[in-house]
């Protein structure tokens, strides 16, 4: 199975955040999206697809913990992951989930060469693979797929 037949089923809607918006705002779209990661766009850009990073619930914690709730007034590039790890249509379920537990994140944006066409997470790749199961894998039964190693 390949991520472009995760985002053919959930569709290609993406939750996006502005390079020049806070990261309260930032709080409010996750909420607003029920997503646990936005993608940060360059509004600069005349493209306006230009991803230049991932703001992610565990950014914020991890922020808020370090460095208090000041953070909510800065813009999103202070709390953001810079130079977001990316993956294409093309590649497989597993190749993304090797990224995930690689780069220990839940989100990946997709790219089509340079244009942002999804973003795919965790739940998604699992959710396509228990979709994938046999039909005849019933409860109590023990299915083995190749997955990411937990660390």
């Amino acid at each position: 199975m390949r991520v472009e037949d995760i985002l053919r089923r959930k569709g290609t809607r993406i939750g996006t955040v502005r390079i020049n918006e806070t990261v309260e705002t930032a709080l409010r779209l996750l909420k607003a999206e029920n997503t646990g990661a936005l993608v940060v766009k360059d509004v600069c850009r005349t493209e306006g697809n230009t991803v230049v990073g991932v703001i992610s619930e565990r950014d914020i914690v991890r922020s808020l913990t370090d460095r208090g709730p000041g953070i909510l007034s800065l813009p999103v590039t202070a709390v953001m992951s810079h130079h977001p790890v990316c993956c294409t249509p093309g590649d497989s379920v597993r190749h993304v989930l090797q990224l995930m537990d690689e780069h220990t994140i839940r989100h990946i944006p997709v790219l089509d060469g340079a244009s942002l066409v999804g973003v795919v997470s965790v739940r998604d790749l699992i959710k396509a693979q228990l979709d994938a199961a046999p039909p005849d894998a019933g409860a109590g039964e023990v299915v083995s797929y190749p997955v990411a190693a937990a660390q």
